[in-house]
């Protein structure tokens, strides 16, 4: 009995003792799952922004909420293990009912490292994080969206190498095509010059209007020494002043202003030579003129015979020291020999339309020879043509005019075909100026003194037939020649005269002259063209 008893008590001790630990385990277990049940749900925000090719992440300190309250604070290098998928999410489903984590904004990627620099914690700008890790331990999260663990750390960096590696190829990619782009502005650029070039080369030049500017004249009768009396128009006593102010425009391309240093550059170590008559002389004088103006010293210019410029001279070499050319003018009224011959019992002057004139021979070794004939063939022998022609030792009784123009030109092309070289020599003919007499011709009360305005159209204007034969002479040369076609553009200027202006008041006269021109003035322009034309030559 004894022994049942104590038994029984044992047995009675080992019910109770079981029955507690079973009911604290219980209880400790709901206890457990209350206290994680009713503990803070934790936010997460991270704010990322992506930029290319570079990126720049800046933090703000992070706040850390542990699971049982406490808090503490963690700048950028204590955030570096925490790895950040750059796949957008805006929501994470809880799970386990631990945490709910959300992340907003754009995510921009280091370039050379997936770490944040220590620099850019301090500017508190970019990543707004609650995490919830204690210390460096990482707590599991619901989903790898969000934060991931360590051991996942080296594949987040072999995956931001790769980003890397593919970042850099858009850089350089960008680097090529603003190169492209570069160089098809370049080839645009290019182009466009071959156009303009093109389309200045085929421009009708002799088509266009005059346009009144204020920056011409080019000079003044002040600046320029080497004026003739006949062609200095201000000095004698010609006070309105518009009609230097002129420049020709024509309509489909533009011409350079003349640049004096250019063409002294042009003509370095060259002749540069006139031949032709008094209208000649006048685009001669102006071509003086306008470079002078780009010489230092004057003194280093000067004519070689040291002749003055005077109507009674026909021939003057102006040296220019410090370029080491010359301008040259030699008066040929039309480019063959006038001379003498016996008509019954006397002798008359005739013209040699078979032989080039006798100061031919100064011609020869130009660079840039200017040509020209015109004015002379409309006085009263040329027209008339009686015992005036003479080919070989015969004098024709009657020759008309036209034909004795055409023959002469032929001898003139004949000797430049046989007597230059074009490969040292260019070669220009300027074509016919056109005269302004009013009433009648310049002995029979001509006069255009009232004009001091360009003509707003040209009314009756045919082209000049001497014209068509210089250029018919032209096409049939071996010779390169250039055609200066003045005769249009010049045909509106009739306030560009002298009239009454050609000669000091001092004297009187009736005649006026409506065939020469005053300087400055229309001269200025063909000479434009002439240097128009050599720059084109030499490009």
């Amino acid at each position: 009995m004894e022994r049942q008893r104590s038994f029984s008590l044992k047995s009675t001790r080992f019910v109770v003792f079981s029955f507690t630990i079973t009911s604290s385990i219980i209880f400790l277990t709901f206890f457990s799952f209350w206290v994680i049940k009713f503990t803070p749900f934790i936010n997460q925000e991270t704010h990322f922004q992506l930029s290319k090719p570079a990126v720049n992440v800046s933090l703000k300190p992070l706040t850390v909420q542990s699971l049982t309250g406490s808090r503490r604070n963690f700048t950028a290098p204590n955030a570096k293990n925490l790895i950040l998928i750059d796949t957008p999410v805006n929501k994470l489903h809880k799970t386990s009912g631990f945490s709910n984590l959300s992340v907003s904004g754009d995510i921009q990627k280091e370039k050379n490292d997936t770490q944040v620099p220590k620099d850019e914690a301090s500017k508190g700008d970019g990543l707004n994080v609650t995490s919830l890790s204690r210390g460096e331990e990482s707590v599991p999260a619901p989903s790898s969206i969000a934060v991931q663990s360590n051991e996942r750390l080296q594949e987040n960096k072999i995956g931001a190498a790769s980003v890397e590696k593919i970042e850099l190829p858009s850089d350089q990619q960008i680097k090529k095509e603003n190169v492209r782009a570069a160089s098809v502005q370049k080839v645009e650029r290019a182009s466009n010059k071959r156009i303009e070039e093109k389309k200045t080369r085929d421009c009708d030049i002799t088509n266009g209007r005059w346009a009144y500017d204020e920056s011409y004249p080019l000079y003044t009768n002040a600046t320029c020494p080497f004026i003739d009396e006949g062609f200095n128009c201000m000095s004698n006593g010609r006070l309105d002043k518009h009609y230097i102010k002129w420049k020709w425009q024509p309509h489909d391309c533009d011409i350079p202003r003349f640049n004096a240093t250019k063409m002294l550059e042009l003509i370095r170590g060259k002749r540069l030579v006139f031949v032709g008559d008094s209208i000649n002389r006048n685009q001669w004088e102006s071509m003086l003129c306008m470079l002078f103006g780009a010489v230092r010293d004057p003194r280093k210019i000067y004519e070689t015979h040291g002749r003055r410029i005077t109507k009674d001279k026909g021939n003057y070499c102006f040296k220019f020291v410090d370029y080491k050319c010359t301008v040259e003018y030699y008066v040929s009224h039309f480019l063959v020999h006038e001379g003498k011959a016996r008509v019954g019992q006397k002798r008359v002057q005739t013209l040699r339309i078979d032989s080039i004139d006798h100061g031919s021979s100064r011609w020869r070794g130009a660079d840039i020879l200017i040509f020209n004939t015109a004015h002379w063939w409309s006085h009263y022998k040329t027209k008339a043509g009686i015992n005036y022609y003479q080919e070989g030792d015969q004098v024709l009784p009657r020759l008309d005019v036209s034909t004795a123009f055409k023959r002469a030109l032929m001898t003139w092309a004949s000797w430049v075909d046989k007597r230059i070289n074009p490969r040292k020599t260019q070669i220009f003919f300027r074509n016919s100026a056109p005269s302004h007499f009013r009433g009648g011709q310049w002995n029979a009360g001509g006069h255009c003194a009232e004009a001091t305005q360009p003509l707003n159209k040209i009314s009756g204007f045919s082209y000049p037939e001497k014209n068509l034969i210089v250029e018919d002479v032209i096409k049939r040369m071996r010779t390169p020649v250039t055609l200066l076609n003045i005769t249009s553009l010049s045909e509106y200027r009739i306030d560009g005269h002298p009239s009454i202006y050609g000669r000091n008041k001092r004297y009187s006269s009736n005649i006026q002259d409506c065939s020469h021109w005053c300087l400055p003035g229309v001269p200025d322009t063909w000479n434009e063209l002439l240097f128009f034309q050599l720059q084109s030559k030499k490009e």
